[in-house]
């Protein structure tokens, strides 16, 4: 009997999954093109938007405030009243969005647009996430459909920047979010029917103060990394940064004490969903972080076309789809931390082979580092979507995606600033603007040392389970 086939989830369930499978990593691919998009077309947004230096920032991290602000909230809301409902309302709501961004008149506009977005990607990621966790029951079932689910992540990294860069080279960038809001509209009318309702089974309840603390906080957390790449000790920075210290207090303060907490604080003590929690956020900030920021530094500093940005992307994203893709084959053998530790090790070295690519002003230099740190990406998704349904109780499965999706683009939200932050640092004297050579690699040096701290997380996994000698 084949490897394959010893793996594969039993009929009765593949049956019974496949159309969830199905629409989940359409939504999922639709939602991680849009996060995307924008980074290869940049320079033309910008322009089009009257959009400055500081405001393209959040052009790129605006989506990343909706998602990671109310990724969590998602979860719990998706368990306790309807992950497919929550699922839903999210496609719809993407759909909507979308195409104000298609129509946004200035950057204010389209930042706004873009925050909704990432609320309506948060819905669709956690609850899609909860209803294959519901879908697929056993370990080599959701070991495939996680699989897939992240190989998703992947692909719409690598589609959503070279469709935006194709569609704005013919027409205009606009085009990209006309299509995308059809696309969704479609999906929420067409898709929902073939999923099946589920939900918890204790009495649903809003933990609002939860829902306002940690919202507030993570938004406000966001404003001031994104702000801090003009000063760190500006009041625009501190104020921000000091009140999201103490709403996050706040919640934690309430999840302990809470009654129907939407976090129960009592899982960090479970070795998985720490590690699996800890992966994510160190996911966003080595990998998707640095990742995220090249396509503009390659067009700035060499001189690439939108479209070549684009190309280069879809090298990192798509190796990234092709070995999560392939996880699945393997399905419970491997053990998900050391997954994890694999994949922030291509991360790093990846991130080393392509150290003086801007000096050079070569992008072929980029293309091996592209390929072995989009493999490492593509492991440490596989892991991390596994991670996040089989870290908590079988009725808690959204607010698992929810956790872990948070802490991942959180991490990515840091890991953007911190290396915009670090790419306009080094600049020559006289240059009080943009980006160098030795900020680019700069990047790269601050991508692989996190990675590194990756390594060091996922494998404390293994002390935390090796007996203590007397």
């Amino acid at each position: 009997m084949s490897t394959t086939a010893v793996l594969a989830p039993p009929r009765d369930e593949t049956r019974s999954g496949s159309r969830a499978l199905f629409v989940v990593c359409a939504a999922t691919l639709l939602v991680l093109m849009n996060y995307t998009a924008p980074v290869a077309v940049l320079p033309e947004t910008a322009r089009s938007l009257g959009a400055g230096l500081t405001t393209q920032t959040w052009l790129i991290n605006a989506i990343t405030l909706g998602l990671a602000a109310t990724l969590l909230v998602a979860g719990s809301l998706g368990d306790d009243f309807g992950r497919r409902r929550v699922f839903r309302i999210g496609l719809a709501l993407l759909a909507v969005s979308t195409a104000a961004t298609a129509v946004a008149p200035n950057a204010g506009t389209f930042i706004a647009a873009r925050v909704v977005q990432g609320v309506a990607g948060a819905a669709i990621l956690a609850a899609g996430l909860g209803l294959l966790g519901h879908a697929f029951h056993t370990g080599a079932g959701r070991a495939h459909a996680t699989a897939r689910w992240a190989s998703m992540l992947g692909a719409g990294i690598a589609i959503g920047p070279l469709a935006s860069a194709a569609l704005a080279a013919v027409g205009s960038w606009r085009w990209f979010y006309v299509i995308l809001a059809a696309l969704a509209a479609v999906l929420a009318l067409a898709g929902g029917p073939l999923l099946e309702e589920s939900r918890a089974a204790r009495a649903a309840r809003v933990d609002v103060p939860g829902v306002l603390t940690l919202g507030a906080g993570l938004a406000l957390l966001l404003v001031a990394v994104t702000t801090g790449r003009t000063g760190w000790l500006r009041p625009a920075t501190l104020v921000p940064l000091a009140l999201a210290a103490v709403l996050l207090a706040a919640f934690v303060a309430v999840q302990a004490r809470g009654r129907a907490p939407m976090l129960d604080l009592a899982l960090f003590r479970r070795v998985d969903f720490r590690i699996a929690t800890l992966g994510a956020l160190f996911t966003g900030l080595a990998a998707l972080g640095p990742s995220t920021v090249l396509p503009t530094l390659v067009q700035r500093l060499i001189g690439v076309s939108a479209l070549g940005a684009a190309g280069l992307a879809f090298v990192w994203a798509g190796a990234s789809f092709v070995v999560s893709n392939q996880m699945r084959r393997l399905g419970t053998r491997v053990a998900p931390a050391r997954q994890l530790a694999l994949g922030f090790a291509l991360t790093a070295v990846g991130y080393v082979t392509m150290l003086g690519y801007a000096d050079a002003r070569s992008w072929l230099r980029t293309i091996p580092g592209l390929l072995l740190s989009g493999a490492g990406s593509g492991l440490l998704n596989a892991a991390l979507a596994r991670m996040a349904v089989a870290s908590v109780p079988a009725d808690r499965v959204a607010m698992g995606s929810g956790a872990n999706n948070t802490a991942r683009y959180v991490g990515a939200a840091l890991g953007v600033a911190a290396s915009i932050t670090a790419a306009s640092s080094m600049l020559p004297d006289g240059q009080s603007a943009g980006f160098s050579a030795h900020g680019a690699d700069a990047v790269l040096l601050l991508g692989a040392a996190l990675a590194i701290l990756g390594i060091v997380v996922a494998l404390g996994s293994f002390t935390a389970r090796s007996p203590r000698r007397s």
